[in-house]
C-alpha cells in the first residue's frame, strides 16, 4: 500500500465537533506533527470560489478552515489563509464566506495569491512551463481545503481541481481560452499544476457538499456527511468518486492523473483509514447534467456537434440581474448585453461555464439541447 485516505464521518459544522473530527483524520496520518514543524509558514488553500455564504455550500467552511488553522497554530506552524478567487472583490468575499472572521478570531492572516512567477517542471508527461502563486511556492507547507461540488465542465472539483486557485486571476481565463473544448488537455493541467505545487496535505470539507449544477450557486447543497483526509489528492478525489457512486472513467483529472503518473488512482492500493467505504456511500448523488462531446473534424462537423450535442450556458431571466459578471468572466469575450438581456455568440464559446460559477443569483445553467437530451 502506498497512498493512505483518512475517512471521518460528521453530521454538521458545530466547531468542537469539527476540531475533533479534522483532528482524528489528520492523526490516522501521523498527526499535525507530520505535516507542520514549528515556525514553517503554512498556506490553507481552501475553496474560495465565490462571495456565498457558508450553506451555499460554494466555499469551503469556515469551521473547517478554522479546525484546521489551530492545528497548525497548536504544532507550532505559522497559518495564513490565501486563494485567488477568479472573481474581483476578495474582501466581499472574505467577508461573506465567513472566512474574514475566523482570520480575525485567530489573528492569521488572509491574503489574495496576487502576483505570479514561472515554475518548469522536469517531466515530459507533464506542463513544462507554468505561472503559479509565487505566494503559495513560497510557503513552507501547503495543506490544501477543498470542498465536496459538481463541475460542469469538470465533473467534480474536489483535491487537484481546488489547487487551480494557486493560478493567479486573469491567468485562469488565459487556460480556458488555451484549452477550449478539450477537457482532457485542461485536466493534463490541473494534474501538473497539482505536481508543481505538491500540497503536503488535503482535507476535504464533504459535510455538506454540492451536487447538480455546480460548483457555483446554481447547485444544490447536499448532506454527504464526509470529511476526507490525504498527502496524496490524486487518491483521496479517486476515493470520493467511489463514495459518490462514479467511475475513473467519468473524471478527467483522475484520467489525466492515471496517463501522467501523478497519485494513486488504483482504489486497490489505496490504503482506507476509519470505516468502510460503504458507510459513506451517497445514494442517488445528481452529478453535473451531460455537456455533450467535444466538437471534432471538418468545420461543418465541428459546428453541427458544438450547437447540438453540446450544452450551451444560458441564463433564466427571471433571475438574472445584469451584474455583468458573466461578461467580464468570459474568457472568449462572447458574452454581451443588448437590449437588457444577455447575448451569446454560441459559435465562439468554448463551454468552459466559467460564467454559470461566477453568477451570483443562481441564474446561470448549461442547457442541454434536445438532440443530446435524446441520444444522451
Amino acid at each position: 500500500m502506498g497512498a493512505k485516505v483518512s475517512l471521518r464521518g460528521c453530521a454538521d459544522y458545530n466547531p468542537a465537533g469539527i476540531k475533533r473530527v479534522v483532528q482524528s483524520a489528520v492523526e490516522a496520518l501521523g498527526g499535525i506533527g507530520a505535516f507542520v514543524k514549528t515556525g514553517e509558514t503554512v498556506l490553507l488553500k481552501p475553496n474560495m470560489l465565490a462571495p456565498a455564504s457558508p450553506e451555499k455550500a460554494v466555499t469551503t467552511h469556515p469551521s473547517v478552515i478554522r479546525a484546521v488553522a489551530e492545528l497548525v497554530l497548536e504544532a507550532g506552524g505559522k497559518p495564513f489563509i490565501g486563494d485567488s478567487p477568479a472573481v474581483p472583490g476578495f474582501k466581499h468575499l472574505c467577508k461573506a464566506t465567513g472566512i474574514a472572521g475566523v482570520a480575525e478570531k485567530l489573528g492569521i492572516p488572509v491574503v489574495e495569491l496576487a502576483k505570479s512567477a514561472e515554475y518548469k517542471q522536469g517531466d515530459k508527461k507533464l506542463f513544462r512551463i507554468l505561472e503559479i502563486s509565487e505566494m503559495a511556492m513560497e510557503a513552507d507547507r501547503i495543506i490544501n481545503l477543498p470542498k465536496l461540488k459538481t463541475h460542469s465542465q469538470m465533473f467534480l472539483t474536489l483535491g487537484v481541481k481546488n489547487i487551480f486557485g494557486c493560478v493567479v486571476g486573469a491567468r485562469k481565463a488565459q487556460w480556458h481560452f488555451k484549452a477550449g473544448m478539450d477537457r482532457m488537455f485542461f485536466a493534463r493541467m490541473l494534474v501538473g499544476l497539482y505536481h508543481a505545487v505538491s500540497p503536503d496535505l488535503t482535507i476535504l470539507d464533504g459535510v455538506i457538499g454540492m451536487e447538480g449544477d455546480g460548483p457555483g450557486t446554481s447547485g444544490v447543497p447536499r448532506n454527504c456527511g464526509v470529511v476526507a483526509a490525504s498527502s496524496d489528492a490524486v487518491a483521496l478525489d479517486r476515493v470520493i468518486l467511489e463514495i459518490l457512486g462514479a467511475t475513473p472513467e467519468q473524471m478527467y483529472t483522475i484520467q489525466a492523473a492515471r496517463e501522467t503518473g501523478v497519485g494513486e488512482t488504483d482504489l486497490s492500493k489505496i490504503e482506507i483509514s476509519g470505516e468502510p467505504l460503504e458507510f459513506f456511500r451517497v445514494e442517488n448523488f445528481a452529478f453535473p447534467p451531460k455537456i455533450g462531446k467535444v466538437p471534432f473534424g471538418p468545420p461543418m462537423v465541428r459546428r453541427f456537434i458544438l450547437n447540438h450535442l453540446t450544452a450551451k450556458p444560458k441564463e433564466a431571466r427571471d433571475k438574472c440581474t445584469l451584474c455583468n459578471k458573466c461578461v467580464n468572466i468570459c474568457p472568449t469575450e462572447v458574452i454581451s448585453v443588448k437590449n437588457e438581456r444577455l447575448k451569446f455568440d454560441y459559435d465562439k464559446c468554448i463551454r468552459c461555464y466559467c460564467c454559470v460559477e461566477v453568477c451570483p443569483e443562481g441564474a446561470m445553467r448549461p442547457t442541454e439541447p434536445m438532440l443530446l437530451r435524446i441520444t444522451g
